[in-house]
């Protein structure tokens, strides 16, 4: 089901994968490039700076404490009190020499300073090239993506090489430009409506456009994201719990089926006449198909297949006295639910619309649901757009899904009518019949290639 339709859009995930990656490593070898130019020449500067200051500094701080040491000699001769000059000479000389013999030590020790320090400069080995290039190209990276990041015109080269040096992967626009075009092409021929395409591209295009991610959440994961929301935001327009609206219900609910002639309407009522049986739910048909020749024969012999009351006029009678008799004999009998069918009415045909508005306003039915064929793609877009202008129909059922390899109908109709799709006809037995889902519809397309 829907194979077709989920091809492309895998293709399309791919597509802006590889582009997006490509570009991405590109960008980076550019980077490493350019930082690895950086890396030959920091060698060379690092080792001249040690020599150029430290032993500047060295003699600095020698030459300090020499002349600490000296002045506080001569302070320490100039305020002491002169005794005797006997008394004082030896003093003085004492002093002197003590003042010297500290001053040696002091310089002999700058000395060896600046003689060893060199000496453990050149025996401490060269930072591994690979290391320092590693280094500066991630902290470029890092200082590349900071300053992208706050430039407001959008993701640019330093930025996709900056996120690939760290581990990331930026999406821009012109990843996009190719692979968007491909993915409206298949839309389009898929049958999605030209609307409901132009709105999931839009989608998309919001989504991942300045997107960054790690790279342990692949570009195709986030690419899938942006796809699952722009398809489940179009699928799951007006969607309610259908079991729930039944239970919640007055008795006996009543459920007109309209639709053109061919779509499989009456078949579509003897499954759901089985799907309620299933739920403990009784029902009564009710054919207001009163203008086609075989009409009566043909749910009839569902009727009797499903052991089912039908209430049924003469050919050519009025559609919605048949439709009220339906309801009346189930308010009589307890009965639970009433399915109408109704005459296959062309969507171009004013006069047997007119009549559907007539059952509309007669009978009043809790819910009006549009049956047409998921293969019939746009062309059952557009008749649920006028069935709903007609009649305000509740939701749609697709019969032949299993056959439709597109998905258009099934994407589409939610969207352009605002309501949604409630059940899905995948063959022709009685119990082949399924509730839509909008999130397993989207699983579904987007779902790995078998």
């Amino acid at each position: 089901m829907f194979d077709g339709l989920k091809k492309k859009l895998n293709r399309f995930r791919n597509d802006v994968e590889e582009t997006a990656e490509e570009k991405a490593e590109a960008a980076a070898d550019e980077a490493e490039t350019e930082a690895d130019a950086e890396a030959e020449s920091a060698p060379a500067d690092a080792a001249v700076e040690p020599e150029a200051s430290e032993p500047a500094d060295t003699d600095s701080v020698g030459d300090a404490d020499a002349d600490s040491e000296a002045d506080a000699v001569e302070d320490a001769s100039a305020d002491a009190e002169p005794a005797t000059d006997a008394d004082s000479a030896p003093e003085q000389a004492a002093a002197t020499a003590e003042g010297e013999a500290d001053a040696e030590p002091a310089t002999a020790t700058a000395d060896q300073q600046m003689a060893d320090e060199p000496a453990a400069d050149a025996d401490e080995p060269a930072p591994d090239e690979a290391e320092q290039r590693e280094s500066l190209a991630s902290d470029a990276a890092k200082a590349a993506l900071t300053e992208e990041d706050d430039d407001s015109s959008g993701p640019g080269r330093l930025r996709r090489a900056a996120a690939f040096a760290t581990g990331k992967v930026v999406i821009e626009e012109e990843d996009l430009e190719d692979p968007l075009w491909e993915l409206e092409m298949a839309l389009l021929q898929s049958d999605v409506e030209m609307q409901v395409a132009e709105e999931i591209l839009e989608t998309i295009r919001e989504k991942l456009i300045g997107e960054t991610r790690k790279q342990v959440q692949s570009t195709g994961q986030l690419v899938s994201e942006a796809l699952h929301d722009a398809l489940y935001e179009v699928i799951s327009v007006g969607q309610f719990d259908f079991d729930q609206r039944i239970a919640e219900a007055d008795k006996p609910v009543t459920l007109i089926f309209t639709g053109i002639n061919g779509v499989g309407k009456t078949t579509t009522i003897a499954k759901l006449a089985r799907y309620f049986e299933k739920q403990g739910y009784s029902t009564v048909l009710a054919n207001g198909d009163t203008y086609r020749a075989g009409a009566n024969e043909q749910i009839r012999e569902h009727a009797e297949a499903l052991d089912k009351k039908l209430i049924a006029h003469e050919q050519g009678g009025d559609p919605a006295a048949v439709i009220y008799d339906g309801v009346e004999y189930a308010e009589a009998h307890d009965i639970d639910i009433v399915l109408g069918d109704t005459a296959g009415r062309l969507h171009t045909s004013n006069d047997l619309m007119a009549q559907l508005e007539k059952i509309d306003r007669v009978v009043g039915p809790d819910l009006t649901l549009f049956v047409d064929e998921a293969v019939a793609g746009q062309d059952a877009v557009e008749r649920a757009r006028q069935f709903n202008d007609a009649a305000a129909i509740d939701g749609a059922i697709l019969t032949k899904a299993d056959a439709d390899s597109n998905g258009g109908a099934a994407i589409s109709i939610a969207y352009v009518t605002g309501k949604p799709i409630l059940f899905l006809g995948v063959g022709q037995g009685y119990d082949h019949i399924e509730k839509f889902d909008p999130e397993q519809m989207v699983e579904r397309l987007l779902g790995e290639d078998e």
